[in-house]
Parts: C-alpha cells; structure tokens; sequence
C-alpha cells in the first residue's frame, strides 16, 4: 500500500477521494458508503475502520459525491439522495477494487447502505457480505429481492422507525440477512459503547462471511 493512504478513484463523469488504510497484507477489502450528509472523515465510520484494521482488513473510505456536488448538496439536499447515482458510482469503485483479488466486503451507514445493497445485488459474485449501520435497506427498492449475499442490518434500539424499516427489509432479505438491535442506541450510535459493539459486530460479520 501506498505511503499516501489518500487516493482518487475515476467513475464515469467523476473523480472521488477515497482513505485507504490497513495492513500491507489484508486478508480481505471493506468498502464504506457514507450516509446522507456524511463523508470519508466521519468519526463514527473511521473507528469502524480502525477496528477493522485490527482484523487484518483494508478499509476504503469513500466519498461518493465530488467536492463540488457535496458543496452544492449542501443546499439543494438532491443528489445524497440520489440512490441509484450513488449505487453506479459504488459499482464502478467495486470494479476497481477486484482486479485486485482480495475479497470485498461493503459497510454502507444511513442510505448508503441502500447504495451498498444494490451494488451487491448487481456485483453478488464481487461483494462477499454487506454491514449496514443505521440504514436505510427500503431505499434500495426491488433490488433487495436479488440481494444474495449475507447482510447484517445494526439498528439503535431507540430508532423506532429504522427498526421496523430494517425488520421489513430483513424478510425480504429472508435467510441471507440478520437484524442486531443495540439497546438504548439512537441513529448515530452516541451513546456511551454503541458504536463500539457496532464495530465489533462488523468485525465479526466479515470475520465469519469473508472467506479467508
């Protein structure tokens, strides 16, 4: 791996900044999709990142919009909802990494985690598990149907409205998919050890999904 852990990935029509940091010698890759408003340098996916760098995993933090779209979203709120923008862009990052040859594993927050489930559902012989924490599967649509890949959907056991969104799409999801509720946790995991037990149960996941 590069000294410089900041690179920039090409999609179509864009050039995205990414963090990738990690082992020299990984046992396998965990792509990050940021969730609405979020970037590379949330704190919260950042101590997600450096637990699972303990576990042998490269992490790529990823900004799926450009600096000027992010700038420009901050008034118009358009494109961090544009799922299925996001899930092209993840795609085409997918298919950068697995030239590679190591195993790829995606850990979408908020609705990047509908962009994360998508791109599984279109690279389901890429991406070997999904993480979602906080997310919002629902946005993913008709492609949770073809979601074939074990998926941990992490939800606050205070937000209400997330749970029952994710319990729905877990039936869709049926027996490739396992709901984890963390008591007394809101959306953005605050409180005192939950994102903690969340990078710890992302570990574990990718430990147990991941070949190798």
């Amino acid at each position: 791996m590069s000294a410089d852990p900041e690179v920039r990935i090409p999609v179509d029509g864009a050039v995205l900044d990414a963090t990738v940091e990690g082992p020299a010698d990984p046992r396998g890759v965990v792509l990050f999709a940021h969730g609405s408003g979020s970037s590379r340098h949330s704190p919260r996916n950042r101590m997600v990142a450096e637990r699972l760098h303990r576990s042998g995993y490269l992490t790529v933090l990823l900004d799926l919009l450009t600096p000027a779209e992010a700038a420009a979203d901050e008034r118009t709120a358009q494109l961090r909802f544009d799922i299925e923008m996001l899930a092209v862009r993840l795609i085409e990052v997918i298919d950068w990494l697995v030239p590679r040859g190591v195993p790829l594993g995606l850990f979408g927050a908020s609705t990047g985690a509908a962009a994360a489930l998508i791109a599984a559902a279109e690279r389901p012989k890429q991406v070997e598990a999904v993480v979602s924490r906080g997310g919002r599967p629902d946005l993913a649509g008709l492609a949770l149907k073809r979601v074939s890949v074990p998926t941990l959907l992490i939800v606050g056991g205070d937000d209400e409205i997330v749970i029952a969104l994710n319990e729905t799409a877990a039936d869709v999801l049926a027996d490739n998919a396992e709901v984890v509720i963390i008591p007394g946790a809101t959306h953005l995991f605050a409180e005192p050890g939950a994102l903690e037990r969340v990078a710890e149960l992302a570990a574990d996941w990718f430990d147990r999904k991941i070949p190798g």
